[in-house]
């Protein structure tokens, strides 16, 4: 092992943040290449999180690791959203699936593709991945840092996090639950959720969310100007066998305690 490898691997241990994963294609970015990053790990100085990916030895690594790297080190287009986002920002319950395995849900646009490390690694976490295109257009001010550990990463603002919540219903994210987590959502910027609002491409997504922000009766609700928001024309069925909405014109369930605006 030469005095330069010894200095590259000094400003690696130096550089990469504990709980963070560093990829292989960042590394031969950076001047490692294959063989030192092999004699590396040879020598227990990096290990292995999944064909592709690394970690400093004795490390523990979650999935934030892994975003982190995607965001920061791939510049893939990603972030943590809906409710995972709330549940990070303090407003939801972090509630694991069948009461063992958590979720992350993540959010990107429709070209961007999780690596295949990423994918294979054993997080111990259910990770559900969305590609689309729920806003016409990138909101940076719709985004949030996260201190996780020694770095940081991008979510969701809560006022995003609330709407892509809404996409996943009713398929990945129970009506109810959203209605309760909306309903405490008190202090949401009225000048974000109307940016939101009006450059969001899907008409369910907007009237379920003004459902829930209607029923809770939320002050930045009455500040919102809907002559500028497209909520679109006819019914949209959102819960089979549901009741409609008669105002936003959405079926909700039949029995859930949500009334429906009949006005």
């Amino acid at each position: 092992m030469t005095v330069d490898n010894l200095t590259k691997l000094n400003r690696l241990i130096n550089f990469l943040p504990r709980g963070a994963v560093v990829t292989s294609d960042y590394l031969r970015k950076q001047g490692y290449g294959d063989s030192l990053v092999q004699e590396y790990k040879k020598r227990r100085w990096l290990e292995s999180v999944e064909r592709g990916a690394y970690k400093l030895p004795g490390d523990s690594v979650e999935w934030f690791g892994g975003v982190y790297a995607m965001q920061k080190q791939l510049n893939i287009n990603i972030h943590v959203g809906a409710k995972t986002s709330l549940s990070l920002q303090g407003y939801a319950q972090y509630i694991p699936v069948n009461g063992n395995v958590p979720v992350c849900h993540l959010f990107g646009y429709r070209n961007e593709r999780l690596p295949a490390w990423f994918k294979k690694a054993d997080w111990n976490t259910k990770i559900l991945y969305f590609p689309t295109k729920l806003f016409s257009r990138n909101l940076s001010d719709t985004y949030v840092n996260y201190q996780y550990r020694e770095f940081e990463i991008r979510l969701s603002s809560p006022e995003r996090a609330a709407m892509e919540m809404c996409y996943l219903i009713p398929r990945l994210q129970e009506f109810e639950e959203a209605g309760e987590i909306i309903e405490n959502l008190t202090v949401l910027r009225p000048g974000i959720v109307q940016l939101l609002l009006e450059n969001c491409r899907f008409i369910k997504v907007k009237r379920l969310f003004l459902y829930f922000a209607d029923r809770a009766g939320h002050d930045w609700f009455n500040e919102l100007n809907l002559a500028n928001i497209n909520l679109g024309s006819g019914q949209r069925q959102i819960i089979k066998d549901g009741i409609l909405d008669k105002k936003y014109l959405i079926t909700i369930p039949k029995k859930s305690g949500y009334e429906s605006f009949n006005f």
